[in-house]
């Protein structure tokens, strides 16, 4: 594992949630289940803690119970190459379940607070224009999924 890993708490749902997690996301994979304290896996419990990746990225999947609840002060952000990935992340993690906010955030089916994020959005940002930076930043404001091609729109546009 490597030497930092986000551990997320769960109620009882961890192992379907790391599931969703390492099909959803290329290079990822799930590992050491520890067994529930209160009786044996074979019983069919939920392990207490399974160790998975997403992405390459180490996280722990924790059994805690109804005791946390996950909120938006912390966000995963994907960074995506195109729109089809931004479509896929989108309506992948907003469905069952799933909520959309807005600026590209999103909540997923387990309360998880996510950014999905295109790749384009952050090039167009860079730019020393600040009048395109503020077009850009009025047109994304009013989304819920990011859209690349109204971003660009907005960038393109003259004052």
């Amino acid at each position: 594992m490597n030497a930092l890993a986000t551990c997320l708490w769960f109620d009882g749902n961890a192992s379907e949630a790391v599931r969703f997690y390492t099909e959803l996301f290329p290079n990822s994979s799930s590992s050491t289940l520890m067994a529930s304290l209160d009786a044996p896996k074979e019983a069919g419990n939920e392990p207490l803690l399974i160790n998975f990746t997403i992405n390459g990225q180490a996280f722990q999947a924790l059994n805690g119970g109804p005791h946390f609840k996950p909120n938006e002060a912390v966000s995963f952000v994907v960074s995506c190459k195109d729109q089809a990935e931004v479509d896929y992340y989108w309506d992948a993690m907003t469905a069952d379940g799933g909520a959309e906010s807005m600026c590209g955030w999103l909540k997923d089916k387990y309360g998880f607070s996510w950014q999905i994020v295109p790749e384009r959005l952050e090039e167009l940002m860079t730019t020393s224009d600040l009048a395109s930076q503020q077009r850009i930043m009025d047109a994304f404001m009013k989304m819920r999924k990011l859209e690349i091609a109204v971003i660009e729109e907005a960038a393109a546009a003259s004052s």
